[in-house]
């Protein structure tokens, strides 16, 4: 399985890498372009979800400690599974969605359109499980009936959010303000100088010194992280896609590979001050964290239910909102309860969209005279 995930990895690296110097100068956008302050926005919070605020405080000692681990410090490897490298594979599918599929329309063809779907729904499903699974190591004391009651009223919100996308872009903007905020919260609480955080941010370099090792698992952990980006990727790129703005296709990658990362090396060089120097996240701190996760899962799932509501043809006006609202919050109920009560797992999603992947590949090439008019393919 690690054999197939690497292949994809390196074919998608070096397929974003071939797209951007081929076609470097060619514009981007998509039929609902926005400015880059929302546009950035949407791209960080679409794209990440509460354990890119709660997992770092719990995986540095980890990292610390395993061995297959050792060739690099602990901000280094959480950096490298979240940022930087793996949103290549999120700008190979919004050069895609925004430049290619308005040519090709695969994703029309019923076979590629359910299994889209399919993903698009699993995946959003995941989100709300992985929540529900953390939920007791985020909040202290909760009881079982709570987690579900929470996770319930999280998925309902989210559907509420999706039933428009200006409830999108205005929950996408706050929580990134708020999570600025946050970070300057805990930068404050620290007692830390100016100069030993920038010392902690230091640190991240490690993983550019070993960018290479992040191209193929490292451990297992850092397997089903892997198959965790390719899960989201195809249906990130499709979101995405619409809302770029005449962006040139380097700047594109640019800003793909470097907004998300920037604030998340801003937060992971927070929280590794804490972790170095053994300071404990208590009281309004990990309360704050707690809530801002919370409303990033919102803002996951309501991305995600607004697409492939979209791309079923089933918003709330062809269902109307009542419906629109309980169909869908049922739907992503049912299924969090079965990744709960079932061997599913996320790593069967993340297979799925590698052969999805090859598929679209297969196409492209048998369709590469056509395309070649299009923009010079």
């Amino acid at each position: 399985m690690y054999t197939i995930l690497s292949f994809a990895i390196a074919i998608t690296l070096a397929t974003s890498a071939f797209i951007c110097i081929k076609w470097r100068d060619l514009t981007c956008t998509g039929p609902t372009p926005l400015s880059l302050l929302a546009f950035s926005a949407i791209l960080f919070t679409s794209g990440l979800d509460v354990g890119l605020i709660m997992f770092p405080l719990v995986e540095f000692p980890v990292y610390a400690a395993e061995a297959q681990y050792s060739f690099t410090n602990p901000l280094a490897i959480e950096f490298g599974f979240w940022g930087f490298l793996v949103w290549a594979f999120y700008f190979l599918t919004t050069f895609y969605f925004c430049i290619v599929e308005p040519r090709v329309k695969l994703f029309e063809h019923r076979p590629i359109r359910w299994a889209n779907n399919a993903i698009i729904i699993a995946t959003c499903a995941f989100t709300a499980y992985l929540f529900l699974s953390y939920a007791p190591s985020y909040i202290e004391g909760i009881s079982q009936s709570q987690q579900y009651l929470l996770v319930g009223l999280i998925i309902l919100l989210a559907v509420f959010s999706s039933t428009d996308i200006a409830y999108v872009k205005i929950l996408s903007l706050s929580s990134s303000l708020l999570f600025l905020l946050l970070i300057l919260m805990m930068f404050s609480a620290s007692g830390a100088s100016a100069e030993e955080y920038l010392a902690s941010m230091a640190n991240i370099g490690g993983y550019f010194d070993n960018i290479h090792r992040f191209v193929s698992p490292i451990s297992d952990y850092h397997g089903w992280y892997l198959f965790w980006w390719f899960a989201w990727s195809i249906m990130i790129g499709q979101f995405v896609a619409r809302f770029v703005s005449g962006l040139k296709t380097w700047q594109l990658l640019l800003a793909l590979l470097v907004i998300p990362s920037v604030a998340i090396a801003l937060w992971f060089s927070v929280l590794y001050y804490y972790f170095s120097n053994d300071i404990a996240v208590i009281g309004i701190l990990r309360g704050a964290m707690v809530v801002l996760g919370i409303i990033f899962v919102i803002n996951s799932l309501d991305s995600l239910i607004r697409l492939y509501t979209d791309n079923l043809g089933m918003g709330v006006n062809q269902l109307g909102r009542n419906k629109y609202m309980v169909g869908n919050w049922l739907l992503i109920a049912i299924l969090v309860l079965l990744y709960q009560l079932t061997p599913l797992k996320i790593e069967w999603v993340g297979l799925l969209v590698i052969g999805l992947y090859g598929v679209i590949y297969v196409l492209l090439y048998r369709r590469r005279g056509e395309l070649s008019g299009s923009f010079k393919l």
